[in-house]
Parts: structure tokens; sequence; C-alpha cells
């Protein structure tokens, strides 16, 4: 008798919680949660597809008209509703990094001038912006003084002043 409980218990324990603990189910859904419908394999198809597409468009570092068109085209109406000017007139000055980029290949005597005024524009930026905040700060204190200053001179003389 005992024999039989013992493999009934062990298929129970064989047929349920050991497979509870090697391939765990989830947790249900909380219930304001609606779930969506299952995707024909039609659309299975049309999802796999893109996606794909997609994925080997993010690996050419350009990604053309061909691949993105909706933009292109929101791009080429806003460059025609401008006056006139084409991107064949406008020259383009090359970025910092196109600058750095080209000195790299020139080697270290071409490098260090390059990195140099790197540095020494940003330092002025900095520095800048520092002046201002300074220039900033020191107003605000000097307002808030004039208040302190309007608000005790008129206590001193015995008639308070309205302030608006």
């Amino acid at each position: 008798m005992k024999f039989k409980v013992v493999c009934r218990k062990l298929c129970d324990y064989v047929r349920y919680d050991l497979k509870e603990i090697a391939f765990p189910s989830s947790l249900p859904d909380p219930p304001h949660v609606v779930k969506r419908r299952k995707l024909t394999w039609k659309e299975r198809f049309l999802v796999l597809k893109e996606a794909s597409r997609l994925y080997c468009a993010s690996w050419v570092r350009d990604i053309g008209p061909e691949l993105r068109p909706h933009e292109y085209k929101k791009k080429r109406e806003n460059e025609e509703s401008m006056d006139g000017e084409t991107n064949a007139t406008q020259e383009k000055e090359p970025s910092t990094l196109e600058d750095l980029a080209v000195a790299a290949r020139g080697g270290m005597e071409t490098l260090r001038p390059a990195l140099q005024r790197v540095y020494m524009t940003r330092a002025s930026a900095y520095r800048d912006a520092l002046k201002s905040f300074i220039q900033g700060y020191r107003e605000g204190i000097q307002e808030v003084m004039d208040k302190k200053d309007n608000i005790a001179s008129p206590l001193e003389g015995g008639k308070p002043e309205e302030s608006v």
C-alpha cells in the first residue's frame, strides 16, 4: 500500500512540480490588459519581411530614399518650398569630426593643431558661458539688494511705502 502512494506522489511530482521547476509558467496578465488577436501566417510573413529589410538596412551607413521614402519626400518638399535655393549652390562647411578625420590621415603633425583648435574653441565657449553666468548672477544679487534697501529705507523714515 505504501509503495503505491510513493509511486503516485513521485508521478505527480514529475508530472506537475518538476515541469513547473524546469519550465516555469509566466504570471497571468493583469485584468486591464487586453489581449491582441493572433496574427495570420500572411501577416507574420509581412512583419518578418519588413523587420529583416530594416535590419539589413541598418548595416548600411546612409539609409537612402529607397529604404525610407516617406522621410525623403518631406525633405524634398521643404527644399522646394525654399526661395529657389538648391543644395548645389550652398556650400557645406565641414564639421569638426570631418576635420579631425582628415587631420588624422595626415599624421600627428596635422592632428595636433586640429585638436588644439577644437580644445581652444571649447575653452572659449566655456569661458564665455561662465562670464555670462557670473554677470547674470551679479545682476540678480544687485536686484535682491536693491529690493532689500527699498524695504529697509521706508521703515527707517517711519512711513511705509506701498510696493507693487
